[in-house]
């Protein structure tokens, strides 16, 4: 008899193949928490919440496999009754958030430049591509990776390449020990110290520089060993943040910048989210209201789209890019999410070789282009 999970995928598949058929866009979608980001939602939903549960869990050897359409927080549940996690911080945006579309977006959170980004905990995948066809990559140890990693290359794809039904994910166990150091500072100066403590022996495990009350203040987090974090605290000074101290709520400032609740990305009137991805040691770029993360490698600036040119020049410069993270609250609700007509540019342009790579990818995943169809490139 079969499954009800075996019933689920088979029901997918066969809705796949009459998609390619018939050259149906299909939109995969889990729990909806990313809709607002990508550059289209095109097609009839195809929904992966049937894909749930964990299909095996093993601590000792930190490895999970789990279906696509689990509850991310359910995941990070089960996990941290072995006080075990998942180190990249994927952000939730919402309650409705899943591990395929965790996958899928490649987001991380503020433990990205210390502990690596969503695809480098990616074992293995089983998915399905735009043919109906069940495929499988990877596995579940690190060292059963080689070759063109596909497994890894389905992290940030955003759907386009296929279904992912099921994910082996590398976990790690929870540090023993956290503190938060507070600086006011200068966006210029708390790169620079950044950069100073980089090359430095220290636990180092996220930062956010941000304006306070009209104050640059930048915000540490030690993670590691007792004895590391305890040395750290010690040689690099600031003022210490936890309950001793007065701040109880220091853990949650940090959920609250990983999943984006903090009043800096509440927008106002045309103001639009970007998201810039630079080296670390660039300098500060100048474009006002600014929050800094990933020791300076991830910085968040509200704009109107009129500065898009502005942005992007200023990113590309700094041998980085600029992604349009969120457009403006007058086209981002839920009326407006589900047919955009304004035509921004959300990604960066694509080089010539690069585009080429995309394309033929995208032809041999998804030859008649029925999944998410335009999300991450408008004629793509």
């Amino acid at each position: 008899m079969m499954s009800n999970a075996s019933q689920n995928l088979q029901g997918v598949v066969e809705r796949i193949k009459a998609a390619a058929s018939a050259g149906t866009p299909l939109r995969i979608r889990g729990g909806g928490s990313k809709d607002f980001y990508g550059q289209s939602l095109q097609g009839d939903i195809l929904d992966t919440t049937g894909l749930n549960g964990i299909t095996s869990y093993e601590p000792s050897e930190l490895v999970v496999t789990v279906q696509a359409g689990t509850p991310l927080a359910e995941l990070e549940a089960v996990l941290a009754e072995k006080n075990q996690c998942l180190p990249f911080e994927p952000p939730h945006f919402s309650a409705g958030t899943t591990v395929g579309g965790m996958v899928a977006a490649g987001l991380s959170g503020p433990s990205r430049a210390s502990s690596g980004s969503v695809k480098d905990f990616v074992l293995g995948v089983n998915m399905v591509n735009g043919k109906g066809e069940e495929l499988h990559f990877g596995g579940t140890v690190m060292k059963n990776v080689a070759g063109y990693d596909v497994s890894r290359l389905m992290a940030g794809s955003m759907g386009t390449l296929g279904l992912i039904t099921e994910i082996s994910l590398k976990v790690l166990p929870i540090a023993p020990a956290e503190a938060t150091l507070k600086f006011a500072c200068t966006q210029a100066d708390a790169l620079n110290m950044l950069n100073t403590w980089g090359a430095q022996p220290l636990p180092l495990n996220a930062s956010c520089w941000i304006q306070e009350a009209g104050q640059g203040v930048l915000y540490v987090r030690l993670r590691g060993a007792v004895a590391a974090v305890e040395a750290a605290i010690h040689k690099m000074g600031g003022q210490l943040q936890n309950a001793a101290s007065g701040n109880a709520t220091v853990a949650a400032d940090w959920q609250a910048l990983r999943h984006q609740n903090m009043d800096f990305f509440k927008l106002q009137g045309d103001e639009c989210l970007w998201r810039l991805s630079v080296p670390d040691t660039t300098p500060d770029l100048q474009l006002g209201d600014s929050l800094v993360e990933w020791h300076g490698a991830q910085r968040w600036v509200k704009l109107p789209y009129s500065e898009a040119v502005h942005i992007r020049g200023k990113a590309n410069a700094a041998a980085g890019n600029a992604i349009l993270f969120i457009a403006h609250q007058a086209i981002n609700t839920q009326d407006n999410i589900e047919n955009r007509a304004e035509n921004k540019v959300v990604f960066n342009p694509l080089k010539a070789p690069l585009d080429r790579i995309h394309r033929d990818l995208k032809r041999q995943f998804d030859p008649a282009g029925i999944f998410n169809r335009g999300r991450m490139f408008a004629d793509m």
